[in-house]
């Protein structure tokens, strides 16, 4: 079973061993306290292991990190959770280990197992949404690295940023300034139109002016890819995977994927880029079929 939490949905699913969905199911997230969302959440999944005859392993995609030493949830956008301990009160009501992580090591997980990267041994995978982030699977294991911080590339500067192209600095909410994701993310486009036309539009508005060849926002879009390989191809100096996935808002623009592999070889360390970069099989979906396979494995280490 997966479970892919969100501020306004949670949905679960669970697959059989070939990754066919047996059941799939959404429910409101109650974010009035802590406790509701608790009683909540075990109802859902307990009504869930009643519709398959056997055992299911679970696994969580969640908004959020958990802090090493307390355990206790934070950086949450469902602010009840933040300073909780989650994942032990659902073990304990629940009666069985529970996996989870971040939404984009699940989407990484989901399309390296059978996703768009599923024949390829390293998969980087990038959700350009709201934010932009990102995680590597190795031989469809999540590599998360010594801090357990692989893959978060929105929060790098972006490579090679100047005033003149770029616009000016931009401080993210994390503190630091001119962070990739203030660029790159759906958040990041709608900001930068904003900042050229004085007018307020989401990432979507900005797109259909493309498609109507509007000059702002088609000149705005190059200037966008552009922000685009070069991060990229930070992420292929670094660890050079054999495939990068796509998903997220953005990543509906199909025009997005024409010559990207060949804008990205402008700016890596070498004299050409060979990198796939693709978009993801199962969209949308990819959290809760990560949250799955998460589940599925951590069951399988403990036996």
């Amino acid at each position: 079973m997966g479970l892919d939490i969100g501020g306004t949905k949670t949905e679960a699913v669970i697959l059989d061993s070939l990754g066919s969905a047996l059941v799939t199911k959404r429910i409101p997230t109650v974010k009035t306290c802590y406790t509701g969302f608790l009683t909540s959440l075990v109802s859902f999944i307990q009504e869930m292991r009643k519709s398959v005859a056997e055992p299911v392993s679970i696994g969580i995609c969640l908004p959020g990190t958990e802090d090493a030493g307390t355990k206790l949830i934070k950086n949450s956008n469902i602010v009840v959770l933040n300073q909780n301990p989650l994942i032990h009160d659902l073990e304990r009501l629940l009666e069985q280990p529970v996996a989870w992580d971040n939404d984009a090591n699940c989407f990484t997980l989901s399309e390296a197992t059978d996703g768009a990267g599923a024949e390829a041994r390293s998969v980087f995978g990038a959700i350009l949404g709201t934010g932009c982030g990102g995680g590597l699977s190795m031989d469809k294991v999540l590599w998360r690295g010594h801090n357990s911080n692989a893959g978060e590339w929105g929060h790098n500067p972006l490579p090679l940023y100047n005033e003149r192209d770029d616009g000016p600095a931009v401080q993210c909410y994390c503190g630091k300034f001119n962070c990739t994701e203030s660029f790159i993310s759906g958040t990041g486009l709608a900001r930068q139109y904003e900042l050229i036309q004085r007018e307020a539009i989401d990432a979507k508005g900005v797109f259909a002016l493309i498609e109507q060849e509007n000059k702002t926002a088609v000149a705005l879009y190059q200037t966008f890819r552009d922000q685009l390989a070069r991060a990229l191809a930070s992420v292929i100096n670094i660890c050079d995977p054999n495939i990068i996935v796509i998903g997220g808002g953005v990543s509906r623009y199909p025009a997005l994927f024409s010559h990207l592999t060949e804008d990205v070889g402008r700016y890596i360390f070498n004299t050409s880029c060979s990198t796939p970069i693709v978009p993801a099989m199962h969209g949308d979906s990819s959290g809760v079929r990560g949250a799955a396979w998460l589940g599925r494995d951590a069951a399988r280490r403990l036996g």
